[in-house]
């Protein structure tokens, strides 16, 4: 949206979009807010406040994501809380080869949307129902509410899975996906609500570029380029 001309010494650029899921939030608290102002200030108060909370919470913003085939990005905001070669759990049905798992933590602060890492098909969604204990622990992949996504990958073969984790305040997990979609790397795909974690598992032989406590912006960070089957770290800003 713009406001005034673009030559103008006033002109404004915002740049906003509001997740779905977080709309029927928006518009209740509003009405809220608008009754409450007639007779009562602190609960105005309080109404309007968490408004501009649900405003700023189900934030989803453009995102400029990698052209190159090749690369795979961050699902979401964060911060990488792990890195390390597991054995991806059974239900995945993804091998028993040990891969690279990528955790991300996202604060109450980040952007909650989550996206796409790559394009390709969607071959498997698994969702397990768990515990809320804090996503910031490792023990949080296995014993946590999760919903997992596996992905075919278009160009290069082999797949990709991401997990959406429940965290100590988060209550919900959405998914907009569903097995057999043909999708795009960097699109949104769904929300978790109110603090929650992220893992990648990279294809089998392909090494991560980035490293524990670095920040992650979703749907252009890149987490591996798929050219670099190395157990070095390489810079996967190259295609």
């Amino acid at each position: 949206m713009e406001l005034f001309g673009v030559n103008s010494p006033l002109h404004i650029n915002i740049n906003y979009s509001l997740h779905s899921e977080g709309a029927k939030f928006v518009v209740g608290l509003a009405i809220a807010t608008a009754v409450f102002a007639m007779f009562c200030k602190t609960l105005t108060v309080i109404c309007a406040l968490l408004m501009l909370f649900c405003l700023f919470f189900f934030r989803n913003p453009k995102r400029v994501v990698p052209a190159a085939e090749n690369l795979v990005v961050s699902p979401a905001d964060g911060t990488v809380s792990y890195i390390g070669l597991e054995v991806p759990p059974d239900e995945l049905e993804i091998g028993s080869e040990e891969r690279y798992k990528v955790s991300i933590f996202l604060s109450i602060a980040n952007v909650h949307v989550t996206r796409l890492p790559f394009s390709g098909t969607i071959k498997k969604i698994v969702y397990c129902p768990g515990s809320f204990i804090n996503a910031v622990h490792e023990k949080s992949s296995v014993f946590n509410e999760r919903n997992t996504v596996v992905m075919e990958l278009r160009s290069q073969g082999g797949t990709v899975a991401f997990t959406q984790i429940a965290g100590m305040l988060a209550r919900r997990i959405v998914c907009d996906l569903y097995e057999g979609q043909e999708v795009i790397k960097g699109n949104a795909c769904g929300i978790i609500r109110f603090g929650s974690r992220c893992d990648v598992w990279l294809p089998a032989g392909v090494t991560p570029c980035i490293a524990v406590g670095q920040t992650m912006i979703g749907g252009e960070t890149v987490i591996a380029n798929l050219k670099s089957k190395t157990k070095e770290l390489l810079q996967c800003t190259k295609s």
